[in-house]
């Protein structure tokens, strides 16, 4: 069996991540679940999986959780914390993979270790590459990780791709990468009123079940800007070969087209379980529990252009991806920033691509060579938006 760790146990990633492991009895083995601050539903994946170590990142958290498991008799499970926990399950000699499900610039550091560690890396945060690609991809070169998306859109991408693409995408006769997107649920809102939106309606996405942040992501469509800028990592190639295509239904998950015109698309209901599994049993196949595809219910498949004009969000990730060094990092900081703020009714839905936006153009970003450099840089992002978002 292969153990497994899971950062991010609580969320809708990792929550799916353990279905499809109870799904394949026998195959994995859960070695380390992690949560911010969770406690309670930690607790309960604890008492169900017994894994050797839990961690919250919250040292308060871990307090309780710890409290939790002697109450309910769970002594085979170690309580960590911190930023030092979180590392230390990535990193340990005995997991064989590393589910990477934390949400935004907080799963940085600990999917690092994992990939510094060797590990399979299955990566459902797409910040650790956003944030610094370069160092990370540096990273699992050389210390000889596996790195497999789970993002839909990537898995569909990787599935779609020849083999050699790593050495360059002409070069294996790849011309363009076409990433879908729902549009999520503003696609055909008045833009005039936009404005008024409120973050419940934001976060209910028609095709998928995310955590607020990711659907406030996917109704601004920056988690398209934040994919455009992974696609170019994970597959050795520029903004210029990546074209985002809206798709209401999220049925085709993405597509590669090839130099004799050929386009290669992966389909399949939209269920974060497929990806899941994709990665977990590769290059073999194994049960997901999503229900199977039927295309003659289905009855049509439809595709728009881009507008963005209704998505600046995804105009300014296209213009971090060009500009390289590290325009991402303070994209994502910002982003990240405008995005809570907006949660928490301090500014409009409208406002979160001006936050974005005006951060860009205050901070001067060289490329960061070293994690330390890429998390100051992230830390004077933060500040900045935060001041703007103030205002």
């Amino acid at each position: 069996m292969k153990a497994l760790t899971i950062l991010g146990a609580t969320g809708t990633i990792g929550a799916n991540t353990l279905d499809v492991v109870t799904r394949n009895q026998g195959r994995f083995r859960v070695f380390a679940l992690t949560a911010n601050s969770n406690d309670a539903r930690l607790a309960e994946q604890c008492a169900r999986y017994s894994p050797r170590f839990a961690v919250m990142a919250q040292t308060i958290a871990a307090e309780r959780l710890a409290k939790r498991l002697k109450q309910a008799g769970g002594d085979t499970t170690e309580v960590l914390s911190g930023r030092e926990g979180l590392e230390a399950v990535a990193a340990h000699p005995q997991v064989d993979y590393v589910m990477a499900g934390i949400v935004g610039a907080a799963g940085l550091l600990p999917t690092l270790a994992a990939a510094r560690a060797g590990k399979r890396v299955l990566l459902a945060n797409k910040e650790a590459l956003v944030m610094s690609g370069d160092l990370f991809m540096q990273a699992v070169r050389d210390h000889g990780a596996e790195l497999l998306p789970i993002d839909s859109e990537h898995n569909a991408v990787f599935q779609c791709m020849p083999g050699g693409y790593r050495d360059g995408l002409e070069g294996a006769g790849v011309s363009r990468i076409l990433l879908t997107g729902s549009g999520g649920p503003f696609r055909t809102t008045p833009v005039s009123a936009l404005d008024a939106v409120t973050p419940d309606q934001a976060c209910a996405h028609p095709n998928w079940v995310m955590g607020r942040k990711i659907s406030v992501d996917s109704a601004t469509m920056m988690n398209k800007g934040l994919e455009v800028i992974e696609a170019c990592w994970l597959f050795s190639t520029d903004a210029d070969r990546v074209e985002v295509v809206i798709h209401p239904q999220s049925i085709i998950h993405s597509m590669v087209e090839y130099a004799d015109g050929s386009v290669i698309a992966q389909l399949g209901n939209p269920d974060m379980r497929t990806p899941i599994a994709h990665a977990l049993c590769w290059p073999q196949r194994m049960g997901s529990g999503v229900e199977r595809l039927d295309l003659t219910r289905l009855g049509r498949l439809d595709f728009e252009p881009v507008d963005f004009h209704r998505f600046p969000c995804l105009r300014l990730g296209y213009e971090a991806a060009r500009a390289g060094g590290g325009a991402s990092t303070v994209l994502n900081a910002a982003n990240e920033v405008a995005v809570e703020a907006f949660l928490t009714e301090r500014i409009r839905f409208t406002d979160i691509p001006g936050i974005i936006e005006h951060t860009l153009e205050r901070l001067i970003y060289q490329a960061p060579a070293t994690v330390e450099a890429v998390l100051a840089l992230d830390a004077a992002a933060r500040t900045a938006a935060a001041d703007r978002a103030s205002r």
